[in-house]
């Protein structure tokens, strides 16, 4: 069954600021980008790429709280394939 989340308002403007930002990298901005594009789309699903760049942004510690709220989003919206 796919998944039919999206992300939410206070998310996808968070994940504004991380992509707009100088100071961000490129994986927490990989991450947001993701995040921003599922803003008002359900059938978009978050890739295996942008869903490792939004595990290794939640992991590192410098990373700010707005970059890891979009991360979380993308990460909730990766299709999990159990077995």
């Amino acid at each position: 069954m796919a998944n039919k989340k999206v992300t939410g308002k206070k998310a996808a403007s968070k994940a504004s600021k991380t992509l707009t930002s100088k100071s961000t990298g490129s994986k927490s901005k990989a991450a947001a980008g993701s995040a921003l594009s599922q803003r008002k789309a359900p059938k978009k699903q978050t890739s295996s790429k942008a869903a490792s760049a939004a595990s290794k942004t939640l992991r590192d510690k410098r990373t700010s709280n707005a970059s890891k709220s979009a991360a979380g989003s993308a990460l909730a919206q990766k299709n999990s394939k159990k077995r």
